[in-house]
Formats: structure tokens, sequence, C-alpha cells
């Protein structure tokens, strides 16, 4: 645990006009034992650090704040199995980072909670079994070998299989709960793991019937997610969660369309928001219409059980980018339609409707994916038939508002003065490389440090922003 020299008595909330923009967090070095493709001759600096994937208020301190890692340093990697991830520190542990603002506008960790399986082991950020969530992204070690079961051994199917962790996640989405505990949403199974204020996994909800983990129980059976998230794309699950202000519902939010039931329904502008009652169980689900299809998802906090501020963004570094994009919109679930809700009931003249067992809604026999994919004015056909979309409302353009020269926009704080604190994801300060022309002795040591414009002159680490939104 890391303390302050001074003692922050969090008697006021600094202002958005005293703060410095861009306030760096703290971090670690992990390892610099591989030379940095970007400088010659230096060390590359694997950061603790990748406090980036989501934030959340401390339920009661009103300068603290929860960040999120992911499953740790990676790049991607086309090695003997085929694409997958190249895993620089593999028995990395996804956590929970307490963060504090200080009165003098500087930022300190206070505690770090490292995310334990139910016996209280640490996981891993390594890829789930096939059948309960993996990806499809094969893992390799940092020299480009396959990594299986057995390391002293060859691969083989049977024998010595490639190296999973059923309880390996990737973090994404963050809820704080009054009681001290956390739920954490993930882009394997979609997973929703509720821990303990240690670490500990208490519950899990994810769209597989035949999970055992499945521990949340409505009247003897257990809830699970809806079956079509499972087609999620890799690297694209549910990249957002929170919690309603009454604590009873989870809000969740996919990064992207689905490749439901394939890799053409990925090419939609829709994205899904599942809100689950975790008293009744009740599981109602949304729709929201990206502005493009290249965009993401990949922030939500509440600010009542209908209404949210979601994140909305381009992935592109705007010092590379002349019209990068940054958007924080306010969404209203009040007006849309719940598609968990419809039947074969709802019909037109020209359109059927009818709820598929493994891909959801149905129109005329496709995925809303498919269905959106193929022609974007069928938007309007759903309106027609008053399946509607959220109602979404911009509240932050941040290029505009700030000078922010991040690509990964995925922290939304919620502050109590109504302002918003927005963090990056630094990806522990790695970023992809062209390997390419790698050979397996070199391979780490060409994966370069992330910076932020093409001179390579502005370290991307984490960093906190505050902004007010309009009304």
């Amino acid at each position: 645990m890391e303390k302050a020299n001074k003692s922050n008595k969090n008697s006021e909330i600094i202002s958005v006009n005293d703060f410095v923009q861009g306030t760096p967090l703290p971090y670690s070095v992990l390892n610099n034992q591989y030379s940095n493709a970007a400088y010659p001759g230096k060390k590359l600096e694997i950061r603790n650090g990748g406090f980036g994937s989501d934030a959340v208020a401390h339920p009661t301190n009103a300068n603290q704040f929860y960040v999120l890692t992911d499953r740790g340093p990676n790049a991607d990697f086309e090695g003997s199995a085929g694409a997958g991830k190249l895993f620089l520190l593999p028995d990395y542990t996804p956590r929970i980072g307490l963060f504090e603002l200080q009165a003098d506008g500087q930022i300190i960790k206070i505690t770090e909670i490292l995310l334990k399986d139910t016996k209280g082991n640490p996981i891993s950020g390594l890829p789930n079994p096939k059948a309960l969530g993996g990806t499809n992204e094969i893992p390799y070690d940092v020299r480009g070998r396959l990594m299986v079961v057995n390391p002293e051994l060859p691969f083989n199917e049977l024998s010595n299989p490639i190296r999973t962790d059923i309880n390996g996640l990737d973090p994404e989405g963050l809820a704080a709960l009054t009681d001290g505990s956390f739920w954490i949403s993930d882009e394997y199974g979609p997973n929703l793991v509720h821990y303990s204020a240690e670490g500990v996994e208490l519950a899990r909800i994810n769209p597989f019937a035949n999970d055992k983990r499945n521990n949340v129980l409505i009247d003897g059976t257990p809830l699970l997610l809806p079956p079509e998230l499972s087609h999620r794309r890799a690297n694209r699950g549910m990249e957002s969660l929170t919690i309603t202000p009454d604590q009873s519902t989870l809000v969740g939010v996919m990064e992207s369309a689905l490749d439901n039931p394939d890799r053409v329904g990925g090419n939609s502008d829709l994205t899904r928001i599942l809100t689950i009652n975790l008293v009744t169980g009740q599981i109602a689900q949304y729709l929201y219409r990206l502005n493009t299809a290249k965009h993401v998802n990949s922030g939500i906090v509440a600010l009542s059980s209908t209404e949210f501020y979601v994140i909305e963004h381009d992935r592109k570094m705007p010092l590379q980018t002349a019209k990068a994009q940054k958007y924080i919109y306010k969404i209203d679930l009040s007006l849309a339609t719940d598609i968990e809700s419809l039947t074969s009931a709802v019909t037109s003249n020209k359109y059927s409707v009818n709820q598929d067992q493994n891909l959801g809604l149905m129109i005329n026999n496709q995925s809303l994916e498919h269905f959106l994919a193929f022609d974007d004015n069928n938007w309007q056909v759903l309106a027609d038939m008053d399946i509607n979309p959220v109602s979404k409302t911009m509240v932050v353009d941040v290029i505009a508002t700030l000078d922010y020269p991040h690509d990964k926009l995925e922290g939304l704080w919620l502050r109590q003065d109504g302002s918003l604190g927005l963090l990056n994801d630094d990806d522990f300060s790695i970023t992809d490389a062209d390997t390419s022309t790698a050979t397996l002795e070199n391979l780490a040591s060409i994966i370069e440090q992330k910076y932020l414009d093409t001179q390579k002159t502005i370290e991307d680490i984490n960093r906190l922003y505050l902004v007010m939104p309009s009304q």
C-alpha cells in the first residue's frame, strides 16, 4: 500500500477549474529487461500502469476513485497456431487500484486489490477454455512460443493442449457497491463477476448454461446472460458496467456489434445495453446506435435507474488523426424498446419477428446485426415497428473541450459535484509492433513503448482529466 506524506481529509472536492488537466496516475515498473524498439539503447518499460479499463467513484470518499486494469501487457501476434496474443507477463493478475486526488492536485495510489478465484488464488488474464468464453485468441510467450500446459513438451491437442485459465478475465467494466464489493464485466465470456472487498470471487453470471460457477439463483435457477452475447467479437466484449443508484440493477454495454452469427454482423453500427436486476433476475436489453460502425462504447455511469452517461469514441490518436472523435452522451432507457420482451406478436405486413434461442431477436430470420449490417436504413424499419434504440444527447465533446491526446477513452468517474473524471487506457505503456519479420530471439525486443504522436515525444500513461458535462 502506498500512502501520502500528508493526509487528504476530503472535506472539499477539488474543482474542475483548479485541476491541472492530464495529471498522471503514479505507476511502477513491472519489467524492463527487453530492448525498446522506439528508442534503441534504452529498455522497454512494462508498467503497472494499466489502470484505465474503467473508473468508478468510491462510494463514500469524494476524492477517491477505483480504476481497473485489463488482462495484462500483451501485443497482437501471428504464431505457429495462428493469430493470437503475445503475453509479455503471462502470470500477471488483473487488479483494481484505489487512487486519491489530493488537495494540491496530485494523485496518489492508496492500494491495489488483486482479483482471485473462489478459493482466494490470484487469477491470470489468459483466455478461457473455448466452451466457456474462449475468444480463439491463441496465447504466446515473449519469445513467440505457443503457451501449452507443459512448456517442457511439444504441443499436442490431447496430451499437452494450449494453456487456458478457466478463471482468467480480461476485465473492462467496474461497479463499486456501497458494501465494499465490486462487480466486473469482461471481454472473454462475457462474464459478470462479483468480487468481495478483498478481491475474492463471490458470484458469476455468463451466457453458458453448463458453467457450474453461475451461482446467482432466482427461484432456484441460475441467472444467465442472453446467449447471443457469447457471439461478442474478440477484444470487444462487455466493455462497460455500472450499477443503478439503488444498488439493484447492473447495466452493461457491449463495446461493438456482435459477430452474430458471424463476422458480417460486426459490420453494423449496433451495440447492446443489458440491464440485470439482481433481486428479481429480470433482464432487459436495449439497442444503442453508434455514429458509425467503427466507433465503440467504452464506459457507462448511472445517473438514475434510466439515465446514464456513456462514452462513444473512435479509438484514434488525436495527434495522428485530424478529426478524432471522443464523445460523452447522456442516454435514456425509458423510451427505448426492451427487445427481451418482444415476441412474434410484433409483426408488420413485410417483416416478421421472433426470438431465437441462440441469436436473440430476429427480423425476417436475420439477427439484428445482420439486418442492420446489410442495410443501415433498416433502423427506420425498426422504428416503424416501434423497436426504438435509446435516445442520446451529447454532453461533452472531449476533443473540443480538452487537450486530450489519447486513443482509448475508457474510464468514467462521476464525481459528487456532477463533473466527470476521464481516464485513458495506457495498455501498460505497450503498443503493438510489426512482428512479421521478428525472430523468436528478438521478438520481445521489438515491441514499442506506447507514445501519442508520430515523433514519439509524449508518453501515453494513465492520466486524469476533469470536465463538467452540459445539462
